[in-house]
This record gives C-alpha cells, sequence and structure tokens, in this order.
C-alpha cells in the first residue's frame, strides 16, 4: 500500500498524487503498525504462560525452575 501510494505520487504530481501517496502511505503504515502491535500482544501472551507454569511448578516442587 505504501509503494503503491508512492508510485502514484510520481506518476501523478499535483493534486490527486499527492492526495493518493498521503492515503496509501498511511494506509500502509497503519496496517503495519496494527501488525507489529498484535505480534506484541500474542508474544506477551506467550511469557504470561511461561510465568503460570513456573508459578504452578514451584508450587508442586518449592523451588523455582531453572531458565533454559
Amino acid at each position: 500500500m505504501v509503494l503503491a501510494g508512492v508510485v502514484v505520487g510520481i506518476l501523478s504530481p499535483g493534486g490527486f498524487g499527492v492526495d493518493a501517496f498521503a492515503l496509501g502511505a498511511g494506509a500502509g503504515l497503519s496496517v503495519l503498525l496494527f501488525g507489529w502491535l498484535m505480534r506484541l500482544g500474542i508474544s506477551g501472551e506467550r511469557e504470561r504462560e511461561r510465568e503460570e507454569a513456573a508459578r504452578e511448578y514451584f508450587q508442586r516442587h518449592g523451588r523455582w525452575p531453572e531458565d533454559e
């Protein structure tokens, strides 16, 4: 989307080209940001699951599991 906005901005200078560049770049960058935030949230969930498993191990064995 960002690339399409850049191409339209280059091929059609003037009012429409600038608007198309802004729309394409804004939409593309927002999709990239959303994807990055989703990955960040998923990695945080995995970390919470590992922490919970370590706490359960601690309750059963009385010691904290060693980091691998």
